[in-house]
């Protein structure tokens, strides 16, 4: 997978894409500055989300909810080692079968 761009460069990307004379097209932007239109695109995409001209989670938003969701994977195993611990020791503290206590 190749190395991401870093946010600086992106975002100087982004701005010279949205403020382009009339007749520059994307591709030509893409061009000069070593991207593909596609990905030039879906960075033009992601500025208009996080500037509210989109619907949808912003960068901040996004990221947020991975880190929720790591949050709630690892709770829902402390959990569930909770449930098999404490489902052991029960079985631990049953007398057994062949039990002499009277």
């Amino acid at each position: 997978m190749p190395k991401p761009y870093p946010s600086e460069f992106r975002d100087d990307v982004v701005r010279v894409a949205q403020h382009r004379e009339p007749g520059v097209t994307i591709e030509q932007i893409a061009k000069d500055f070593g991207v593909h239109p596609m990905t030039l695109q879906k960075w033009l995409r992601r500025a208009d989300i996080d500037d509210g001209a989109r619907p949808g989670p912003s960068r901040t938003e996004s990221a947020e909810i991975r880190e929720l969701r790591k949050r709630n994977r690892l709770l829902e195993q402390e959990n569930e080692v909770l449930r098999r611990a404490a489902a052991y020791l029960s079985q631990a503290n049953l007398p057994g079968k062949g039990s002499t206590r009277s």
